[in-house]
């Protein structure tokens, strides 16, 4: 169907009222504004403005425009009985739509409807969402589209227990996906507050994961990758592969220490590092830190809870269930990083990818991790220590930076992922800067950096050719592609 015919049935009437948030993923009114905000998606232009048709070939775009916007304002409005909780986002949302129509389809502003939108007060297993923006989507497109999605939360009662406990982090949301339009068919697992087009910055206060997709694709990209590698699974970690709720819990645990610890620790004065113009290998420690800090974590909770039960108690069912998954968070942040990481996206200043491929040099230049007769290995005895290790190097770091101007904080973290992997042999980091440029301002040192400042090891090199098509097939997969 045409944008120009479905325009033309918007009008013809409005979409039957949903009740029931779990009905509405098949529901016509989620069907017509999932199908009227793609459409109205080939009108936008980068900014998420849709200009006026200059010419009589290019239609009454604007015509159209409001057409669309009328539709999703009725699925909305449809839609919103099945969603109570969040009755003052979708209220507000409609009036945002009406907004951008009434004033010609400028730069959008959600701003309001944001400020409204609040998931991390309905952290509740199973809560269902329908979220509807202007945005980009990480990963994907930095074009402003409208995009519209079905979630709901991933809460089990161990996760809320440990977020009430040591792990506090009241910003974490978990969510699974139950549909969505075109700029969630990517690799994209977020939902950030940021990405939203908004006339001012507020204060945020949420940011979502998709732990579903994050799962799915480990699953797949993990079985692929020990297949091609020869690599014998531990028992729980081959479990993983085999069960995506498992494995979704397991990112949620992973997912809701790494997140708080970005404001945790001794850290530089941005620990984000968003602010700030500055080599991407700081970007790669900084979420190689904060993963490695979930590990270490992890390994204590496992400590912690496994002496209890050599002491004699019985433990609860959330602190079992805490236990078992403190396992596999561990496998989790192993395999992701060393796997699915490294030979993910393109070799332009790719951070995730470096730090991936520093944890597995780590391993391996420690003796722990072992790639012989075409084979892997991993001393998982060993493991914990040698994990440890390197996060205890990043946190000195840290530490140190407090003393240091921001430059020589940078040289010195060139020298450890250096000391670890092999830069370029092009590279002036490598060569040591000159002095013009390590006289001059930051921008110079960053600008030196190449875009593949460290490149593709060969082992890495071969298992990237081997598993481009699997890595590729994971862009829009979700739990129930699984």
């Amino acid at each position: 169907m045409s944008i120009h015919a479905h325009s033309t049935q918007t009008i013809v009437g409005e979409p039957e009222v949903v009740e029931d948030a779990r009905l509405a993923e098949t529901s016509d009114a989620w069907l017509r504004l999932k199908a009227a905000a793609t459409a109205i998606q080939r009108l936008q232009v980068r900014d998420g403005s849709i200009p006026a048709a200059t010419d009589a070939a290019s239609g009454d775009a604007h015509g159209e425009a409001r057409a669309l916007s009328a539709e999703i304002i009725a699925g909305i409005r449809a839609l919103a009985p099945a969603f109570p909780h969040d009755a003052e986002y979708l209220a507000a949302s409609v009036r945002d739509f009406e907004k951008w129509t009434d004033q010609g389809f400028g730069i959008p502003d959600f701003l309001d409807s944001l400020a409204a939108f609040q998931p991390q007060q309905h952290r509740v297993d199973g809560t269902r969402h329908l979220v509807v923006f202007p945005m980009y989507t990480q990963n994907g497109s930095r074009d402003r589209h409208v995009e519209a999605l079905l979630v709901e939360a991933i809460w089990p009662e161990f996760i809320a227990q440990l977020e009430a406990g040591d792990y506090g982090n009241q910003l974490f949301v978990s969510l699974r996906f139950l549909d969505f339009t075109p700029g969630y068919d990517t690799h994209s697992a977020v939902l950030f507050p940021e990405t939203i087009a908004m006339r001012e910055i507020p204060t945020f206060t949420w940011g979502a994961i998709f732990q579903d997709r994050e799962a799915a694709r480990y699953r797949r990209v993990v079985r692929a990758a020990a297949e091609i590698t020869n690599l014998d699974l531990p028992a729980d970690a081959a479990r993983m592969l085999e069960d995506q709720q498992l494995t979704e819990k397991t990112f949620v645990m992973w997912d809701l220490i790494h997140d708080r610890t970005h404001m945790r620790g001794d850290l530089p004065f941005d620990p984000f590092m968003i602010k700030q113009r500055m080599p991407y290998f700081l970007y790669s420690l900084e979420e190689l830190r904060c993963d490695l800090t979930a590990f270490r974590e992890s390994v204590a909770i496992e400590k912690r809870l496994s002496s209890r039960i050599d002491a004699g108690e019985v433990l609860g069912d959330a602190e079992a269930e805490t236990l078992e998954y403190a396992r596999l968070v561990q496998y989790a942040i192993i395999f992701d990083r060393i796997f699915r990481f490294p030979i993910t996206g393109s070799r332009v200043r790719n951070y995730d990818g470096l730090g991936g491929r520093l944890l597995f040099a780590w391993l391996h230049q420690r003796g722990v991790l072992h790639w012989t007769d075409t084979a892997l290995a991993l001393d998982w005895e060993d493991v914990p220590g040698a994990v440890i290790a390197l996060s205890d190097a990043i946190n000195e770091l840290y530490w140190r930076s407090i003393d240091r101007p921001k430059t020589a904080h940078w040289l010195a973290a060139y020298e450890l992922v250096r000391s670890t992997l092999t830069p370029h042999p092009a590279s002036l980091w490598a060569r040591g800067l000159p002095d013009e440029i390590l006289a001059g301002l930051p921008q110079g040192y960053t600008d030196a950096v190449l875009d593949d400042e460290f490149p593709l090891s060969m082992f890495f090199e071969a298992l990237d050719k081997k598993m481009k098509s699997v890595i590729e097939s994971t862009a829009g997969i979700t739990g129930r592609d699984s």
